[in-house]
């Protein structure tokens, strides 16, 4: 990977991680890899519970999308078919390597930069990945 695309995304999970605790997440953990894949970011959040009917913590496994410019898509288009399996995939074996045994989910922050590096926008979209 070139230093400027490690950068980007390194500035991409930075500014991700700083969206996610002001919308009340904790930050566990960064860059979580196994032999399947990696995750980008794990965080905690406390959030109600339909199948326990009640407020409970969450494992909240995050891929953080970091597009400057739009010229192969948007952040929020580069979750593929492809993509979203993988992260099924890496989530599951995450979530089986600790034990968890409470609620968990896989969102996606994608965020946007126009072509000179400056924020567009971020967009935390929750349950972005689905079994």
């Amino acid at each position: 990977m070139s230093d400027t695309r490690r950068q980007l995304g390194n500035r991409g999970e930075e500014l991700a991680a700083q969206a996610l605790q002001a919308a009340g997440l904790r930050v566990v953990e960064r860059n979580w890899r196994c032999a399947v894949g990696e995750l980008d970011l794990i965080a905690e959040e406390q959030a109600f519970d339909f199948v326990a009917g009640a407020i409970a913590t969450w494992r909240v496994l995050v891929e953080v999308r970091t597009r400057r410019g739009d010229n192969f898509g948007t952040a929020q288009q580069s979750i593929t078919p492809r993509k979203a399996a993988k992260l099924r995939e890496v989530g599951l074996t995450y979530i089986q390597s600790i034990e968890w045994k409470g609620p968990w989910r896989i969102d996606v922050v994608a965020i946007q930069m126009d072509g000179r590096g400056h924020l567009l926008e971020i967009n935390h979209i929750r349950s972005a990945v689905t079994g």
